[in-house]
């Protein structure tokens, strides 16, 4: 049995990945605020802000998995992109939240899960979800092109690593192009002057040009599934496949 991790599942892409990686099968443990409705797929209430609580949290998931369990994969899902705004007008306290939801938190989940699973001989994967803008400056995302910039050089910095231990953890940070995600309502609903591309991701959202949670979490699947991470590298884009 594979067992999946999935950060912020109560909604959007993490919602659409564990149903249908439970229709698939496989055991599928979600973590986020609010638990959701889907069956057979166990949730942990978790807040990734308190991250002081976050080690602890991997070892019960770890604990929860089934004994049988042929491999794991991590999914850190979990993002906000709030606080948008030009530098200088931006509250710390915003940016400390993001920071945390966006980055530390997948460091430390990571961190632990490397660590609970240094002998296990089977396959494990770290996916994190990355974004154009961790490879891209956009005017008004000071704090979330950052957050995931430093995603993405974590990630090359696991998968070096990971070359020279036993039983490595396959990684890759993965952007998945434009989803009309709630994530895309907060865009929308920012102002002008805060974000100043803020008439492109409207356009985005009026010309049918945004995929759906549905469409790419199956795409996600589908790269997990038949994709080799070595020959791909840390960094990707879903859309070049």
């Amino acid at each position: 049995m594979n067992v999946y991790i999935i950060t912020g599942a109560s909604k959007g892409i993490g919602f659409e990945l564990a149903k249908q990686l439970r229709v698939e099968g496989h055991f599928v443990i979600g973590i986020a605020r609010t638990s959701s409705e889907l069956d057979s797929v166990k949730f942990i209430r978790a807040d990734l802000l308190e991250t002081e609580k976050l080690e602890a949290l991997m070892d019960e998931i770890i604990a929860a998995a089934p004994q049988e369990a042929m491999s794991f994969t991590l999914i850190n899902n979990a993002a906000m992109v709030k606080p948008i705004g030009l530098m200088g007008s931006v509250h710390a306290k915003e940016m400390k939240k993001a920071i945390a939801v966006n980055l530390t938190a997948p460091m430390i989940l990571s961190n632990a899960f490397i660590s609970a699973l240094k002998k296990f001989r089977g396959l494990k994967r770290i996916v994190n979800i990355s974004s154009g803008a961790g490879r891209n400056a956009y005017e008004g995302w000071g704090t979330y092109c950052t957050t995931k910039a430093g995603l993405d050089h974590f990630s090359r910095v696991v998968a070096l690593e990971q070359e020279h231990v036993d039983y490595p953890v396959e990684i890759v940070s993965i952007a998945p192009g434009i989803i009309d995600t709630d994530m895309q309502k907060t865009i929308r609903g920012s102002k002008e002057e805060a974000f100043p591309l803020l008439d492109r991701f409207i356009d985005y959202k009026d010309k049918g040009l945004l995929s759906s949670a549905e469409q790419t979490a199956g795409q996600l699947i589908e790269f997990m599934a038949h994709v080799d991470f070595k020959t791909t590298g840390p960094i990707a884009d879903l859309r070049n496949f």
